[in-house]
């Protein structure tokens, strides 16, 4: 039997029997397995490990697992570098946080119908980092770049991501339902989309460049300035749009 000694960060990912008690799980030390192989099979994704270490030595994930090995799995340090663009894709359950992010500006790319080879083809195509939920979703030996978010509110998921990466912001500058850059408007030609209380209380306004979704700082925009306030980490062009 081979051993593994999981950091505190990662025991989520664990069996709830092996959650419990001490810090390590034993594994079935397959004279044809990886050490990758094993951690990932003990229901830790690899995209969550920031390094493994055999008799305090850093070992590559495809090292062969002896029997007496004792493996300790380490978390990712935060911040994490983004290694490639700071583009995103989240999969079909995280539509709030995609709205989230996309209010802060990020480049968030969302599908509700992406299927896990599209999206394992998309970010790759784009590259784009993945984030999810789906474990088995980061074990896809295609993925360059992919994360779990932790949290089952969205609020949360994102105080997450942005604790894990250090994401560039520019809030209200993306259009929250297309992800398309938010470009200033003349009055005068969005009027005939506009509401008459909007047209009697509002001057300034912004419109997508891809879908033409009109913004403007409306009554609910307390709510957007309140998680714009709480999360931005600075605050970048665009100032006060919200529809």
């Amino acid at each position: 039997m081979a051993r593994l000694l999981v950091d505190a960060p990662l025991r989520l990912f664990l069996p709830a029997r092996s959650r419990a008690g001490a810090v390590d799980v034993d594994v079935h030390a397959d004279p044809t397995a990886s050490v990758g192989h094993a951690v990932q099979a003990a229901g830790v994704p690899l995209t969550e490990v920031g390094e493994l270490q055999v008799a305090g030595a850093r070992v590559p994930a495809g090292r062969r697992l002896g029997p007496d090995d004792e493996v300790e799995v380490r978390a990712r340090p935060r911040p994490q570098p983004l290694d490639g663009p700071p583009t995103l894709l989240l999969d079909v359950h995280l539509g709030a946080l995609a709205r989230r992010l996309r209010l802060l500006g990020v480049d968030t790319a969302y599908a509700n119908d992406a299927s896990d080879p599209q999206l394992v083809e998309r970010a790759a195509a784009e590259d784009r980092l993945l984030l999810t939920q789906d474990r088995g979703l980061l074990r896809r030996r295609a993925l360059r770049r992919a994360a779990y978010v932790r949290g089952a509110r969205p609020d949360d998921q994102l105080e997450d991501v942005l604790d894990r990466f250090e994401l560039p912001v520019a809030p209200y500058t993306r259009c929250t339902v297309c992800n398309g850059r938010l470009e200033p408007v003349a009055k005068a030609d969005v009027v005939d989309r506009l509401e008459p209380g909007t047209q009697r209380t509002q001057e300034v306004f912004v419109r997508c460049v891809e879908c033409a979704r009109v913004y403007w700082h409306g009554a609910h925009s307390a709510r957007l300035d309140e998680q714009v306030r709480r999360h931005a980490r600075r605050r970048g062009p665009g100032g006060d749009a919200s529809g």
